[in-house]
């Protein structure tokens, strides 16, 4: 769709099925997911710099911030997408290394190798997949297996950042290749992402680590660090860790920041329609303006934050997300035309009821915990609105649908 249509950002295309208002509507919630994305991520990084080297040297919270967007400001500012695919690149590699590396030291600290550690009777307590004992627990697998295989669809075909990328690429045929390949290798490397934090856990009980706190609060955020850094691993485990982090984070927040830039210009500045002269000028401002943005969003979080980074992400992913898995999802599978004007109204309703589902005491479902498969109901929710205002046309049938 994207690739017959030629779109900049992918939200045109709800311009093109439905109307202006629902353009708007899509990249609105764009806007707010990624912003709250990529802040949960660069808010990780720099609570762990903070926490482990900065609170020492006495340089506040905020700089430590402001000095993390700038530096990703400098580079994206100077390459735009081009850049971003080749240090994404280099980023990942130095993320790779750092995870092979802390699984291997950790396990010669704990006198094993690889096989020694699948085979252990202490990784039997964290290996467990299939979570079918309680259906009202908040991981059951159905659960988390409809609402994971959502939120990787939103998160993935539904996202200007992670679409700007394969936009680039020369063909549709490439732009498909890549989206394989790129799954297959983040199933490898989300694996091994599993094996290390099972990995962490263990040592930390051998080892009678406790969970660090942030502000009297246990963060399970910060036991990496807290391993890798002061359980006595040596310099390499924590140069590696250090360079690993920022690389995880920075190689999705410098994108993100890209993505965000170009999704007001495009979407709220509507920059295409103006001279090119104007275009440079302004595209310069807006990328400055989400810079601060993203500053200001990161600090915030570290007064109201209460839940573990991940579990952040993919509960705002639920609420954000949800409009535009309606709204993609009616514009492909359905003919019919809406009443453009009344979308955000929609879209709105939505996720307001989805919130408010989720604050109900767990008493009320009779010890139901509500989890990710929010984000297909919010979608359901999404696309039944869209019924309800749906237009008596349907695409196609007068010159202006075309």
């Amino acid at each position: 769709i994207y690739y017959r249509l030629n779109v900049t950002s992918i939200y045109e295309y709800l311009e093109e099925r439905f109307g202006k208002v629902s353009y708007k509507t899509g990249a609105f919630f764009f806007f707010i997911s990624k912003v709250l994305g990529a802040s949960f991520r660069l808010f990780l990084v720099a609570i762990v710099l903070q926490q482990f080297i900065f609170d020492a040297m006495g340089i506040r919270f905020e700089v430590t911030v402001t000095i993390s967007i700038f530096l990703i400001w400098v580079y994206t500012y100077k390459g735009g997408v081009k850049t971003i695919i080749w240090t994404d690149s280099l980023q990942t590699a130095f993320m790779l290394v750092s995870v092979a590396l802390s699984i291997y030291f950790i396990n010669q600290r704990l006198g094993w190798d690889l096989g020694q550690f699948l085979a252990s009777e202490e990784l039997k307590a964290y290996n467990k997949i299939f979570f079918v004992d309680d259906f009202f627990a908040r991981n059951h697998f159905v659960k988390s297996f409809l609402g994971g295989m959502f939120i990787a669809i939103c998160m993935t075909g539904l996202d200007q950042d992670m679409m700007q990328k394969n936009l680039t690429c020369r063909s549709l045929k490439d732009a498909q290749k890549n989206m394989v390949s790129v799954s297959i290798v983040l199933g490898m490397v989300n694996f091994f992402f599993l094996l290390l934090g099972a990995l962490l856990f263990i040592y930390a009980q051998k080892m009678n680590i406790g969970v660090p706190t942030m502000d009297g609060v246990p963060k399970t955020d910060l036991l990496f660090p807290e391993i890798a850094i002061n359980s006595g691993l040596g310099p390499v485990v924590a140069i590696t860790f250090l360079l690993g982090l920022i690389a995880a984070a920075y190689s999705s927040a410098d994108s993100a920041l890209t993505s965000l830039t170009t999704s007001f210009c495009v979407d709220v500045l509507d920059i295409e329609k103006k001279p090119e002269t104007e275009q440079k000028a302004l595209r310069k401002k807006v990328h400055v303006a989400m810079g601060a943005l993203l500053i200001v969003v990161i600090i915030l979080f570290k007064y109201v934050l209460e839940r573990n980074v991940i579990d952040g992400v993919l509960t705002v992913a639920t609420y954000t997300y949800g409009p535009l898995l309606g709204l993609f999802t009616f514009g492909i599978f359905t003919k019919q035309k809406v009443k453009d004007r009344y979308v955000w109204l929609v879209a709105l309703l939505s996720v307001a009821v989805i919130y408010g589902i989720s604050q109900i005491p767990m008493a009320y479902f009779g010890g139901y915990q509500i989890g990710y498969e929010l984000l297909p109901v919010n979608g359901l929710l999404t696309f039944l609105g869209l019924w309800l205002i749906r237009d008596k046309r349907i695409v196609g049938q007068d010159k202006g649908d075309h």
